[in-house]
C-alpha cells in the first residue's frame, strides 16, 4: 500500500509516471488505495471545475459505417443492424429541442458514412452555429483527411472526438481489420490538434487482449498528446460482432483509469460515459466521484436510439435521455454536484464569445 500511495502522490504532483510504475499501480492497487485515488482525483477536478458537471446533447445521426471494427455493433459486416440516417431537418430539430432544454454543446456522432460527405457535414455545422452562436459543436465521425477536418473546423466545429482505442500496434491489429492502422489514427489525432480543435482521444477499458502494459502505453500516449478530452468507458460486447463472447470490461478498471487520467491531466474534460451507466445503475455517479466532469445525454429521436447499438443493452432512457434533464440534475445533486449550463470549454481554450441566441429559445 505504501508504494501505491507514493505513486498516486507523485502522479498528482508530477503528472507522470514511468511505464513500469503505471503497470505496478494498475496491477497492485487495493480497495483502500482506490478510495484514496478517487479522493485525490475528485480534489483535482474540483480545483479546476468546482462542482460543475457539463452536459453535452448527443445526436447519433447515422449508424451506417464503412468500417468493420471487430467490437462495434454498427460495423459494416453486421447484416442485422437496422440502418438509418437522420435528415437535415431532424438534426436541426434535435438541436432546437436541446437548446430549449438548456444544452449549449451538441455532439454529432455517427459511423463513417460516405453519404454524409464533407460538404453535408460542413453545411450542418454552419447551420447549427448560425442558429445557436452561443453553442459549441462537437464532431465524432471517425478518420478523415487533414483537409476534411480543416473544412469542418472552418465551418465552425469546435471539438472532435476520436478514440485511439489502444496505443499498441499489435493490440490495435487485434481490434480492427487490416485496412485500418494505428499510425493513421494517431496522425488524425495530431492533425486535429494542429488545426485547433479541442481534441478528444480515449479507450475501452477491458477490451479483448488488453494488458496493463497496453494501458500504461495508452496513458503515456495521452500525456504526450495532451488532449482536451478523454473518453474512457468499459468494453461491452455486441452479439453480432466477432467479440460477442468476450468478457466485458469492469466498473473498477474504468474508474481506476478515469482517476489516473484526472491526476495526469487535471484540466481534461472527462465524461462519465453511457457505457459506464450501462454496466452499473449508478455507474455515471461513480464516474463523477472518480474524477469525471462531463455527461452526454441523448438528444436523438426516440425511434432511432435503439438502432445506434454500439454494444448490447446500451441505455438511452431515464437520466440518459436529454429530455429527462431534471432526473440527471437530481442525481448529480444527490452526490454533491451541479449540472452546469454553458458550453463547458476546456480551460484556456481560444473561444470567441458570442452573444446568446434568442431566436430559438
Amino acid at each position: 500500500m505504501e508504494k501505491v500511495r507514493e505513486l498516486i502522490d507523485r502522479l498528482e504532483s508530477q503528472r507522470i509516471l514511468t511505464k513500469e510504475e503505471f503497470c505496478f499501480l494498475i496491477e497492485s492497487i487495493e480497495p483502500e488505495d482506490r478510495v484514496y485515488l478517487y479522493e485525490r482525483a475528485r480534489s483535482q477536478a474540483r480545483a479546476v471545475y468546482g462542482n460543475a458537471i457539463y452536459v453535452r446533447g448527443l445526436i447519433e445521426f447515422t449508424n451506417f459505417c464503412r468500417n468493420d471494427c471487430y467490437y462495434c455493433g454498427i460495423r459494416r459486416g453486421n447484416r442485422q443492424a437496422s440502418r438509418y440516417r437522420l435528415t437535415r431537418e431532424e438534426i436541426l430539430e434535435c438541436c432546437k429541442e436541446g437548446y430549449a432544454l438548456g444544452f449549449r454543446t451538441f455532439v454529432l456522432q455517427g459511423g463513417e458514412d460516405p453519404w454524409f460527405d464533407d460538404d453535408k457535414i460542413a453545411g450542418l455545422v454552419r447551420e447549427i452555429k448560425e442558429a445557436y452562436p452561443d453553442c459549441a459543436v462537437t464532431l465524432s465521425v471517425g478518420e478523415h483527411s487533414y483537409e476534411t477536418y480543416k473544412k469542418w473546423f472552418d465551418a465552425g466545429a469546435d471539438r472532435y472526438l476520436l478514440r485511439h482505442e489502444t496505443a499498441n500496434p499489435e493490440h490495435y491489429a487485434k481490434l480492427h481489420p487490416s485496412a485500418m492502422s494505428l499510425a493513421h489514427r494517431m496522425q488524425c489525432l495530431r492533425n486535429l490538434k494542429a488545426i485547433g480543435y479541442q481534441t478528444g482521444c480515449g479507450i475501452m477499458a477491458g477490451s479483448p487482449w488488453q494488458t496493463s502494459e497496453n494501458l500504461a502505453e495508452d496513458l503515456l500516449f495521452m500525456r504526450d498528446l495532451e488532449p482536451e478530452m478523454v473518453g474512457i468507458g468499459p468494453f461491452i460486447p455486441h452479439h453480432e460482432t466477432p467479440f460477442k463472447d468476450k468478457a466485458p470490461g469492469t466498473l473498477e478498471l474504468t474508474l481506476l483509469l478515469l482517476s489516473i487520467v484526472r491526476l495526469m491531466l487535471p484540466r481534461v474534460l472527462l465524461p462519465a460515459t453511457t457505457a459506464l451507466g450501462t454496466i452499473d445503475p449508478i455507474g455515471r455517479e461513480q464516474g463523477v466521484l472518480a474524477g469525471a466532469n462531463v455527461v452526454m445525454p441523448n438528444l436523438s429521436p426516440l425511434n432511432v436510439r435503439k438502432k445506434y447499438m454500439l454494444y448490447d443493452n446500451k441505455i438511452s432512457t431515464g437520466a440518459e435521455a436529454a429530455s429527462n434533464i431534471a432526473e440527471l440534475r437530481q442525481r448529480m445533486e444527490a452526490i454533491g454536484y451541479e449540472v452546469a449550463v454553458g458550453r463547458g470549454d476546456y480551460p484556456g481554450s481560444k473561444v470567441i464569445p458570442s452573444a446568446p441566441s434568442t431566436s430559438r429559445s
